[in-house]
């Protein structure tokens, strides 16, 4: 009994580690066969949710890297490597960014041109070569170029690009084939006649996956169509920042250069009239009230140019800030531009709308989006199938020395094959199919938006052009007229200060209107690429 007690004890140990190891077994949860190798890659994408990335979520690691979490099986014969996860021939399983990743539509919103504020009385100046800038100033064109090369907001949002190529790399490894050697019917002592055995046995083979359903095909599929989604979402950045540089060069720098330029005539009239009070005051043509009214209206004017000047530089801060420019080259920083309109009409709201659904890389993100989530559905249908395991055992020795016989080599082959009785995979299958039917949904939801973005962008450009051009030929010209004609009457001793300052601040507003609607109307021109994500106004 004495001989037997040390079996018995590696029996019952063996016993007890077996069932503690298969007690988690019991159940089929999720993830139970998922490896344990680390994910790579690190949290969400920078540029967002990708569309058609919802349909794979459950399928876990095995999804998307060769041969995870599963059991290479036994073969025929006595040496086979029993309970081997086949995670440890496999590479790293691939990380979030061409995992699915629930569906949203991008934000759609339109941006809604802000009025410049008013500083004070307002006048508006001559039209001359003067209005456009300095000839050597950033136009709207190299302001976007600076944007688009020194961001470095788009320049960490440009490696998602080469992530999403190394994960197409990742997703087309193949699985390592598996090394296993043992020694097996190894005496406790010696066998003999009392206790019989053996001959002990030394084996080496090797078994590699043969993936039989073509899984390493349809996960490269569905990287390589995941890498051209962010491909999408990376233009789409684009566009977004380049609106950004429309709202910072038009309703930002170019509208605070403009209001300076109206607070400057406007103050540069008040102080002629200023001079002009002075004289008929000294004269006794006008009361000590109505100089003093004057003189309010002159400092009223000054602190608003003081203002207005102050936003401007705020303003080209800002440009500068979106521009990524040094301290230095934002003091220097003069823009080159106009709020007036020269250019032709554009093209009809539904040709805007053929162009829009055609070149806005967020529709064509989607677009892409639909095909990548079909190859998730034919992804999902790979996995329902394991890999096939070829064994080859090319040295088995079995020794026969204790028998007093001559010692043997051989060699074995085998396959194990998982049998498909059941479909493993059916969840992962009918979710894959229900994200193409929300991609699809998504997608027209996003094409009926688009429509609507562009109408109402066309809508903005015709209403404000017909007012601009309804103030400049009309309303103006009336203002001006009653200004400068109130204005004679007040010289002539006709009209008080008060009348003239009543007219003047008709004019102000007049003026104010004018400078807010032809602010609005070239963002509107701008809107218009805004939406249609091509360049259909300068």
């Amino acid at each position: 009994m004495a001989d037997h007690s040390p079996r018995n004890a590696l029996a019952v140990a063996l016993t007890v580690a077996l069932l503690c190891a298969g007690r988690p077994a019991r159940a089929q949860g999720l993830g139970s066969d998922a490896s344990d190798f680390p994910k790579v890659g690190g949290g969400g994408s920078l540029l967002g949710n990708s569309p058609g990335a919802g349909g794979g979520a459950l399928s876990g690691a095995s999804g998307n890297s060769p041969q995870s979490g599963q059991i290479l099986g036994t073969r025929p014969g006595v040496s086979t490597p029993k309970g081997i996860p086949t995670s440890i021939s496999s590479p790293a399983t691939l990380g979030p960014t061409i995992l699915q990743r629930p569906i949203s539509a991008p934000d759609l919103q339109p941006i809604s041109p802000s009025s410049a504020p008013l500083y004070g009385t307002l006048e508006i100046p001559g039209r001359g070569a003067d209005d456009d800038g300095p000839p050597d100033g950033v136009t709207l064109e190299q302001a976007i170029g600076v944007t688009l090369q020194r961001s470095l907001d788009l320049r960490s949002k440009f490696y998602e690009i080469p992530q999403a190529r190394a994960d197409v790399l990742q997703a087309g490894l193949r699985a390592n084939p598996v090394f296993y050697a043992d020694a097996q019917l190894v005496p406790y002592g010696q066998f003999n006649r009392s206790v019989p055995g053996g001959p002990t046995q030394y084996d080496i083979n090797v078994t590699h996956p043969v993936d039989v359903s073509r899984k390493r095909r349809a996960r490269v599929e569905v990287a390589t169509r995941a890498e051209r989604v962010l491909e999408a979402q990376y233009q789409e950045a684009l566009r977004q920042r380049i609106d950004d540089v429309y709202d910072a060069f038009v309703l930002g720098t170019l509208a605070s250069r403009q209001t300076v330029r109206y607070a400057r005539q406007s103050t540069q009239g008040l102080a002629r009239l200023a001079t002009k009070t002075e004289e008929l005051y000294r004269g006794g043509s006008v009361s000590l009230g109505d100089f003093n009214r004057v003189k309010i209206q002159l400092r009223t004017a000054r602190l608003g140019l003081v203002d207005a000047e102050a936003a401007y530089r705020k303003a080209k801060l800002e440009l500068g800030s979106l521009m990524n420019l040094s301290p230095e080259e934002i003091a220097a920083l003069e823009i080159k531009g106009s709020i007036e309109d020269t250019s032709p009409p554009p093209p009809p709201a539904e040709e805007l709308k053929r162009i829009a659904l055609e070149a806005r890389p967020d529709v064509v993100s989607y677009r892409l989006g639909v095909r990548r989530a079909e190859a998730d559905v034919a992804l999902a249908r790979a996995n329902r199938l394991s890999d096939i395991f070829v064994l080859y055992q090319p040295y088995t020795y079995q020794n026969n020395t204790p028998f007093g016989l001559k010692s043997a080599t051989s060699w074995a082959l085998g396959v194990t094959a998982p049998l498909p009785v059941y479909n493993r995979n059916q969840g992962a299958i009918r979710r894959a199919e229900l994200n193409v039917d929300q991609t699809r949904i998504e997608l027209s939801d996003l094409e009926r938006q688009v429509g609507i973005d562009v109408e109402k962008a066309v809508a903005e450009y015709e209403v404000t052009r017909r007012e601009v051009q309804e103030l400049r030929a009309e309303v103006i010209p009336e203002a001006t007229q009653i200004r400068d004609e109130m204005f004679r009457l007040y010289t002539s001793g006709e009209k008080s200060a008060g009348d003239f300052i009543g007219a003047q601040l008709e004019f102000n507003q007049v003026a104010k209107q004018y400078l807010d609607t032809a602010i609005r109307h070239r963002r509107s021109m701008l809107n218009l690429n805004t939406v249609t994500g091509s360049r259909i106004m300068p």
